[in-house]
């Protein structure tokens, strides 16, 4: 009875708009018994009825709307650790301010290059405890202009992952990779330039980063996984060493061979301050997409990353990749990539697997077939003790295949919920928001789709109704594919110019020998011609 009357209490601000219900409904019943009671009538006692009946059903409506907002005020408010003076919390600070992420889901994001960056991108908008924990693998390779005048580490990874967690990419990624063209900095890049000067007033690379969070002001944070030189050695299955990372999937591609394991040199790498604490705190932990070999695993074989990882209480999944790497995951599926994770790092180091359902336009696969690429395959039945979720994932921008940043995220923010939900969290503030936010942006996207698809069909209306078209006739086959049999045209004539330039190269050699050829038979003339003129 006391938690029913806690209800009633002034600082709750409930009975104004359990009145005003009241209020609404009496007036409703008023209008209708109105016409029930009346003998007779009139024009004005029509309209005076239909007003208090639209009075009373307004204020019923505005009440129940009133009453729900103030009941989800109320629920945060006992529930809310954020604040010390509960009372000045309200529903808009909480819910509609953007401070409300801030207690969302501790989510830790591993691996490298524009797989990282795509995750990043999607989940910033679910919560602000992101930690991207990034490799800087660049050691030994050719350095940059810019890296070898300022002397700066390789830090391509970590710059994106900046960009990519910042309130505005476009912008921060203008000023990162802006390139000096005249003076004295000409050639050098503004990042370089500004992690090295970082990087002198705090006297450390790591803290350099950790404060570029702040000063930044971007979503989360990023973390170098190590800060010793750290070089990818690959041991292709036929004993041939490539030590340089840029030369893996080009050396492995040439040799005909495949990737027995990578390994770090030195072997000892230490883990950057915040990285096992990160890990060891994480509500969830994302590992990939990316490229397998150099961004993925060597991130695990760092010291202490995968034991922690495996020690973590935290949902561990595995984002797997759309289309495989020449020269690293040739002719691999999802059931092979898990196994190379494995391999190197054991079990226990991914709970689910998200991957792609696969339902890709052919003509575009056909292109990257071209470059000796491939989808992966979906053979999830060779491993065990993995869960696997099949979402959809793909988008194609530009005319490539790319994971959609909305479409992970939101896989892997539906996987917290239902963690959550499991555990019996429904009324909790992080998983009402999460929850809220999913829905809308399902429903967004769903509008989205929608207005795509009626543009499309304008633009084929309007297509139709062109003098042009009205001419040619064309079947319904060619009708409805016609994008499809260009775009494998386009593709064939590729085919066919690569093979008309090995042709032509061939051709080139032959003339060259035929000529070498007739200038030998020449020589031998002339010196035939020069014994006999002797004689």
């Amino acid at each position: 009875m006391k938690g029913f009357m806690h209800w009633f209490k002034s600082s709750n601000k409930m009975k104004r708009w359990i009145l005003l219900i009241l209020i609404g409904i009496i007036l409703a019943c008023f209008g209708m018994a109105e016409i029930l009671v009346l003998k007779e009538i009139t024009f004005k006692e029509v309209g005076k009825i239909i007003a208090i009946f639209v009075v009373g059903f307004l204020a019923i409506v505005c009440g129940l709307i009133f009453l729900n907002k103030r009941t989800l005020e109320v629920l945060v408010e006992s529930t809310d650790e954020r604040m010390e003076k509960r009372k000045q919390v309200n529903i808009n600070s909480l819910i509609f301010n953007k401070k409300v992420y801030d207690q969302g889901p501790n989510i830790v994001v591993i691996g490298g290059g524009t797989g990282l960056n795509t995750v990043l991108t999607g989940l910033k908008k679910y919560t602000n405890n992101l930690t991207a924990i990034v490799t800087i693998s660049d050691y030994g390779e050719e350095a940059s202009i810019s890296r070898k005048e300022l002397g700066t580490k390789p830090l391509d990874d970590i710059v994106g992952s900046i960009i990519s967690l910042a309130n505005n990419e476009e912008e921060i990624s203008k000023l990162f990779n802006y390139k000096f063209a005249s003076g004295k900095l000409r050639g050098l890049n503004f990042s370089d330039i500004y992690f090295l000067g970082m990087k002198e007033v705090n006297n450390s690379f790591a803290d350099s980063i950790i404060k570029s969070n702040e000063i930044l002001n971007i979503v989360g944070k990023v973390i170098p996984v190590t800060l010793d030189e750290m070089n990818i050695t690959a041991e292709l299955e036929n004993g041939y060493v490539v030590t340089e990372k840029s030369k893996i999937p080009e050396i492995t591609y040439e040799k005909v061979t495949k990737i027995n394991r990578i390994y770090l040199n030195p072997s000892n790498c230490k883990p950057a301050p915040g990285v096992i604490e990160a890990i060891k705190n994480a509500d969830c932990i994302i590992i990939g997409p990316g490229s397998l070999y150099t961004n993925v695993i060597p991130n695990l074989l760092v010291n202490g990353v995968a034991k922690a990882i495996k020690e973590s209480i935290a949902i561990k999944v595995y984002v797997s990749n759309i289309m495989t790497e020449p020269g690293q995951t040739d002719n691999y599926g999802v059931s092979e990539h898990l196994q190379a994770i494995i391999d190197h790092c054991g079990k226990g180091v991914i709970d689910y697997c998200i991957y792609d359902t696969g339902e890709i336009v052919p003509e575009i696969i056909k292109k990257y077939n071209i470059e000796g690429q491939d989808l992966v395959e979906q053979n999830i039945d060779k491993i065990k003790g993995i869960r696997f979720l099949r979402r959809n994932l793909a988008t194609v921008s530009d005319g490539y295949i790319r994971h959609d940043p909305n479409l992970v995220a939101s896989s892997i923010i539906e996987l917290i919920c239902d963690d959550l939900k499991y555990q019996d969290k429904q009324n909790d503030p992080q998983y009402l928001m999460l929850n809220n936010k999913l829905k809308e942006d399902k429903r967004i996207q769903k509008i989205k789709k929608k207005m795509k698809s009626e543009e499309n069909k304008q633009s084929k209306s309007s297509n139709k109704n062109k003098p042009e078209n009205k001419k040619r006739t064309k079947s319904k086959f060619s009708a409805k594919y016609s994008d499809r049999i260009e775009s494998i045209k386009m593709a064939d004539e590729k085919m066919k110019q690569k093979s008309m330039q090995r042709k032509k190269a061939s051709n080139t050699q032959k003339n060259k020998k035929s000529k070498e050829e007739i200038r030998n038979e020449m020589l031998k003339e002339l010196k035939k011609s020069k014994l006999n003129r002797k004689k």
